[in-house]
């Protein structure tokens, strides 16, 4: 059996959905679809709960748009009406009566019982015009499947209690089609979960890991993994192959086209992935496996923007290692930040995170009584993988250089862009 994956780019209306009817129509063997929310339906998800929290009523105007959306998608699959407008009514009736509610929780939370709704809708909506086309897809709700502890927002999966559960569901005794949702899941007591930003990729790859699939195949708005993001090198080049390790490198430097969890899954199993395009199903894409047969190495180029580097020295001037190092990061750890990059001295710490500008002011709030901290905000992270002078040269000129890491493969450097700079 092989997985899927479609993401939000490749569904964002009905021709996209149309597309990927044809794609899978192709596959002869079992088969399991991963699907996110259309288009930009989380972000607009996560509109709706901003102004919602903030006690805003113009929160029902953009969750109306939302539904027009998904509606207007429904009408023009289903020209000669269909049961699926009636279950996106009901989920959405749902969704409004939860938001009625006074009842707030905590940010996190809330946000996953809210934003979690775009890949349910997506589904119906796919799942009924497979069956339309004459496919027998079965719709899943991932959620009472693939559970986790309750970690909102990035919640860890609970692999042997999920295991056991997926193989009895996902067993192709009744159908060899199943279809279901990326980027969520569902805690023991029913809550819903989301397992990070962009997901989908990561649930995939479990699934793949726990069902032994022959691959897994992403299918995405590009022709494969690239050497750079095309925004922003217009001559950026297709990787034909990619090892496991270098897929994890890129992803943690930055790289958006691969979640950052998707790899070990998959390694784990010696599980191929391809990363192929929707509009060109035909073509080869790039493959990522344990060990690459093409030996030919080029420079792969990864910006990560909207950054902030925190600079960390100890009041009393006591070297950073040992403990005031492991204490420094059990507090990142505590707020939930996650680190990009870390450069140590003797008698200071330089960390690169993403600009979560809230936890970043708590936690500097409680570093301050035993260190003195500040950050330039606004600033970039650049990586190169196998880089060169010509390489390095290219992406650094005319840049101000407020860090750089190299080791033998790799070159990072943290570049300012219109920043300032803010004291704890």
């Amino acid at each position: 059996m092989k997985v899927f994956k479609f993401g939000g780019a490749s569904v964002k209306g009905a021709e996209g959905i149309k597309n990927l009817a044809k794609i899978v129509s192709q596959e002869k063997e079992n088969l399991v679809i991963v699907v996110s929310a259309f288009g930009k339906t989380t972000n607009a998800l996560e509109k709706v709960l901003k102004l919602w929290l903030a006690g805003e009523k113009s929160y029902k105007e953009h969750l109306e748009n939302i539904y027009s959306y998904h509606s207007g998608v429904v009408e023009e699959l289903f020209p000669s009406g269909n049961s699926v407008g009636n279950k996106i009514d009901k989920s959405f009736t749902k969704l409004k009566e939860y938001l009625q509610s006074e009842k707030k929780s905590e940010y996190d939370f809330e946000y996953d019982q809210v934003v979690s709704f775009g890949e349910i809708w997506s589904t119906i909506i796919i799942a009924g015009y497979l069956r339309k086309t004459g496919l027998n897809a079965e719709w899943i709700d991932i959620r009472k499947n693939l559970l986790t502890d309750n970690r909102y927002r990035d919640a860890n999966v609970l692999w042997s209690e999920s295991t056991d559960r997926i193989k009895a569901v996902f067993d192709f005794k009744k159908t060899p089609l199943y279809l279901t949702q990326g980027f969520i899941g569902g805690t023991a007591d029913g809550n819903s979960t989301t397992l990070g930003r962009e997901g989908s990729d990561y649930t995939a790859a479990i699934l793949a890991n726990m069902l032994d699939a022959e691959c897994v195949i992403f299918w995405k708005d590009v022709p494969g993994l690239l050497n750079a993001d095309p925004k922003w090198l217009n001559d950026a080049c297709k990787l034909e192959e990619m090892s496991y390790r270098e897929a994890v490198e890129m992803t943690f430097s930055g790289a958006k086209v691969i979640h950052p969890k998707t790899i070990k899954p998959l390694q784990n199993k010696n599980i191929p992935l391809f990363v192929k395009s929707f509009l060109a199903p035909d073509e080869k894409g790039t493959m990522v496996i344990a060990e690459p047969t093409l030996k030919k190495i080029i420079s792969v180029f990864i910006k990560k923007e909207n950054q902030i580097l925190i600079s960390i020295l100890p009041k009393d001037f006591s070297f950073v290692m040992s403990d005031n190092l492991s204490r420094i990061f059990h507090t990142f750890i505590m707020h939930g930040i996650k680190v990009n990059l870390v450069e140590a001295s003797a008698v200071s710490i330089d960390v690169c995170v993403d600009d979560e500008r809230p936890k970043v002011e708590s936690l500097l709030i409680d570093l301050k009584a035993e260190y003195s901290a500040f950050y330039n905000e606004n600033v970039e992270m650049l990586s190169i993988r196998h880089y060169t002078p010509e390489a390095i040269a290219r992406i650094t000129a005319d840049r101000e250089i407020l860090l750089e890491q190299r080791t033998r493969s790799a070159v990072r450097f943290v570049v300012r862009g219109i920043a300032s700079l803010r004291s704890q």
